[in-house]
């Protein structure tokens, strides 16, 4: 017995009937056997020319005969493209069908003879022309073919096992179909009788039709007849072949269904998303606030649409912040949406999306789906802000830019009180004075430390004010905090009326991110990021 299998290392295999058009969106399976025995000659002549046609030809002899196939698990598929014709003109296009057969990349298609046998010397040389073979069919069919001593041909085409076999003499099986395959006639396959050159000689009552044999091709066989010789001469099929019908299951095409493995119960949650920012022209830091306030309003979007029902869009309480009431929640518990400048070029490149509790299966979708951002930036029509997915994990196995830790931590944004100074009264504060305004930022920056970060005492965390020789706070070394945007889009919000300023932290221990306090904190306002040695941000 002589058995070869297939891989297709691509997962398709593309290859039209003999006889049928290729937007007629037929594809040949299994391969036919004469399109096999060509592909090893064409790997023959074009890799091993050395071997000898006298150690070629029994090989190929005995491979003409009608094999058997096992067929892999498959499906049908097909593309469409457009292709310039120029029948009416330059931009003439015409519409062109590219079918295919769907296999994995792990099934094999085995083809068998099993009444053919090789000796030693001819098993080796048709083994070394199959490891050069590379493709079968059309040049997309990338494909890796192995030479088996015997395997085992089941009888029946159970579902398991689909077998496509001869019909010759027999009845068609049942839950069987017949499908006609072009293989070579060994009679004829390898004579040399096919190319006739017609040559006119003499004029007039003279004048004679005279046929010529010419060989043209190496070796001169029948089945080396290319495609365009054909049509010259007008073969409806090419010589030294027939056609041999076939028993191919119906359900060859059909593919189990795999149950997909249910997610335990217990699994976490996806609590981090992490982005990169890409456009001709970055956001400046100073857009932190807009830019968050924009990835919310596109998430709630694309979570709106994937839960819409009857005209009625959900909504996300993760997202939003708020209840099912739309009030908003207490607590931090849901998004932070988190922009970042982390090359230190002033402009924001990167994207943080955390939330406390996690994201839920939906929402973990509408995260996937976040493409592309409108900030109502000037120019964003021809320059918009795009959003790829880095990865997503809970916070213990990723802690990507803000989330990292560190000992360290200084202002990326200008921190926001969370409430306005008294001007009044016996705990008024002289806003005329910087230290009394940073005494009373400090002052609710720990306020809110304790709120954020229970587990560490707030009154060891060492807070320094960030400022110039001016006393002017600067975020990033060179932003004052009066050109950052802290007001969101509602009339209700009152960002630009309060205290701001920018401070470094310093912890008695590493501490993990995120570090985002204050007012409008979920929008990337008082954003710490950590200061780590060797990086290239130096936000002193």
């Amino acid at each position: 017995m002589i058995t070869i299998s297939f891989q297709f290392l691509a997962g398709r295999f593309h290859a039209t009937p003999w006889g049928r058009h290729v937007n007629e969106g037929a594809v040949e399976w299994p391969p036919s056997p004469w399109r096999i025995l060509r592909a090893i000659i064409a790997t023959w002549k074009r890799t091993l020319p050395d071997v000898p046609e006298a150690e070629v030809k029994p090989i190929l002899e005995k491979l003409a005969a009608p094999p058997q196939f096992v067929l892999p698990p498959a499906s049908t598929g097909h593309t469409r493209h457009y292709m310039p014709w120029f029948k009416k003109g330059p931009d003439d296009r015409t519409l062109v069908f590219d079918t295919f057969v769907a296999v994995s990349r792990e099934a094999e298609l085995w083809i068998c003879w099993p009444d053919v046998s090789l000796d030693s010397i001819q098993s080796k040389t048709l083994g070394c022309i199959l490891a050069n073979l590379n493709t079968l069919g059309r040049s997309e069919s990338w494909c890796d073919a192995t030479l088996h001593d015997a395997v085992e041909i089941p009888e029946g085409c159970e579902a398991s096992v689909r077998c496509c076999v001869p019909l010759d003499d027999h009845n068609l099986p049942p839950d069987c179909e017949i499908v006609r395959l072009l293989c070579p006639d060994p009679s004829r396959a390898f004579a040399d009788d096919h190319v006739v050159i017609v040559k006119t000689t003499g004029r007039g009552k003279n004048k004679q039709m005279v046929e010529q044999r010419s060989t043209i091709y190496d070796p001169a066989w029948n089945i080396c007849m290319e495609t365009l010789q054909l049509h010259r001469e007008r073969w409806s099929d090419p010589p030294g072949a027939c056609w041999v019908q076939y028993a191919r299951p119906r359900d060859c095409f059909k593919i189990e269904p795999r149950s997909r493995p249910s997610r335990p119960k217990d699994q976490p949650r996806i609590q981090v998303a992490r982005y990169t920012l890409d456009s001709t022209v970055l956001p400046l830091v100073t857009e932190t606030l807009p830019v968050a306030e924009t990835v919310r309003r596109a998430l709630m979007g694309i979570y709106g649409r994937l839960t819409e029902s009857n005209g009625i869009r959900g909504r996300s309480v993760v997202f939003s912040g708020k209840d099912e009431h739309g009030q908003p929640l207490a607590g931090h518990s849901h998004a932070y949406y988190l922009p970042t400048d982390e090359d230190g070029d002033g402009r924001l490149d990167h994207l943080t999306v955390f939330a406390w509790d996690g994201f839920d299966d939906t929402e973990r979708l509408a995260l996937d789906r976040l493409r592309e951002l409108r900030t109502g930036r000037e120019g964003e029509e021809r320059h918009p802000l795009r959003v790829l997915l880095l990865g997503m994990g809970t916070l213990d196995e990723y802690k990507p830019g803000p989330l990292r830790a560190a000992q360290v931590w200084v202002s990326a944004t200008p921190y926001l009180a969370t409430r306005f100074a008294k001007t009044r009264g016996r705990n008024r504060v002289d806003l005329g004075s910087p230290e009394a305004r940073t005494a009373f930022l400090i002052k609710d920056l720990r306020e809110q430390l304790k709120v954020t970060l229970p587990n560490v005492d707030a009154e060891q965390i060492q807070v320094e004010p960030v400022w110039d020789a001016n006393r002017v706070f600067k975020v990033g070394g060179r932003w004052r905090t009066i050109q950052f945007k802290r007001y969101r889009r509602k009339a209700s919000d009152d960002g630009s009326r309060r205290l701001a300023g920018a401070f470094r932290l310093t912890f008695p221990t590493a501490a993990s991110g995120p570090i985002c306090l204050g007012h409008s904190s979920h929008f990337g306002m008082g954003l710490f990021l950590p200061l780590i040695e060797n990086s290239p941000k130096d936000w002193s």
